[in-house]
């Protein structure tokens, strides 16, 4: 039961940690917007879909790279620390969003060499042309171990990244849903205003690692 119970928070971890950092993150919002209220719901799905396969690469070479380092209690510490610190930069940024990239010049480079034409093609070259992804996928696989929300396991780690697909690909989607609905009146500014709500929860699960940081510390102190 507490093996079902582990893997369980292993993959609601994923889930909501990949639907909260889909939404501001990157030029895909961007593009499924502009392209979906010009070609309709099917067509925003399938940007976004590449871009979770893509986003799933990413998220599976972050969380393979990870392993007896939490073993030291020094190191776990320290990740915690660096969680604490990354979440809250994270709330703070997307809080003070104003406007969001359609591009950026890693991804035209990208988009130049390889000339993507179908939507899934689009999604997955946007999100491979963006390896600030990838860092952003080795600070969360640290962070969730870090706060033993994932196993040092196979499993632990597999549930965790096809979470983080889900909750990614559910943000997609809605975001499609919403744009197509909406025929192009689903605005840029509708997207900074949820970038907004999510860098209010990121910094209340700040606020929240940061005092269970204190609270380890605290306990080490008085071994």
């Amino acid at each position: 039961m507490d093996n079902f119970f582990a893997l369980l928070t292993a993959g609601l971890a994923g889930v909501i940690g990949g639907f909260l950092f889909c939404i501001p993150v990157g030029p895909i919002n961007i593009t499924i917007i502009n392209e979906g209220a010009r070609r309709g719901f099917f067509w925003a799905c399938l940007i976004g879909m590449g871009a979770m396969v893509m986003d799933l690469i990413y998220c599976s070479i972050a969380f393979a790279g990870f392993s007896s380092i939490f073993a030291s209690k020094f190191m776990k510490a320290a990740m915690q620390l660096l969680s604490f610190l990354f979440l809250i930069y994270l709330g703070i940024k997307y809080l003070l969003t104003a406007s969001l990239p359609a591009t950026t010049p890693t991804v035209e480079a990208v988009e130049h060499k390889l000339h993507p034409h179908t939507a899934f093609w689009i999604g997955f070259v946007r999100v491979l042309g963006n390896p600030a992804v990838l860092l952003f996928w080795i600070t969360m696989s640290a962070t969730f171990m870090a706060h033993e929300l994932i196993n040092d396991t196979f499993l632990s780690k597999g549930i965790c990244v096809i979470g983080t697909f889900i909750g990614g690909s559910s943000w997609f989607l809605l975001l499609s849903f919403l744009v197509a609905k909406g025929h192009g009146k689903f605005s840029t500014k509708a997207l900074i205003r949820m970038a907004h709500i999510s860098g209010a929860v990121l910094l209340l699960a700040g606020v929240f690692v940061g005092v269970q940081l204190v609270r380890m510390l605290a306990q080490y102190r008085h071994h």
